[in-house]
């Protein structure tokens, strides 16, 4: 039994190291998204709240409830896009099910611009 779990204790430390080795290689995984008019930008990490949160002049037209909804809607797409770039990012080194077992599940894959690929 101690075997199994010195084993299993070695094994996570490598995978903590790859999983630094790749985060260093890398830098800061984020995801960004904009509302299609550029009035709302937003900036999330990977299953965390959002980063930044930029709002233009011409959104504050919206009103209060419609602003609050474009900026839950940009922000959920732009924390999507940062779950998918960190499965980008690890998919070499952990294992997908892994991450959406602690809620990052890896979205379609997207460009700058919404176009799914």
């Amino acid at each position: 039994m101690d075997d199994d779990v010195e084993r299993a204790a070695r094994k996570v430390r490598e995978v903590e190291q790859a999983v630094a080795e790749r985060v260093t290689r890398t830098g800061p995984i984020t995801g960004r998204a904009s509302s299609p008019d550029g009035a709302v930008t937003v900036v999330a990490t990977p299953g965390g709240p959002p980063q930044q949160v930029v709002v233009s002049p011409a959104a504050l037209r919206m009103g209060p409830q419609g602003l609050a909804a474009e900026i839950m809607r940009i922000a959920d797409r732009a924390r999507r896009t940062a779950n998918t770039r960190l499965h980008q990012a690890l998919d070499r080194v952990v294992d997908p099910r892994e991450l959406a077992a602690t809620g990052i599940e890896r979205g379609p894959d997207e460009d700058d611009f919404g176009w799914h690929r």
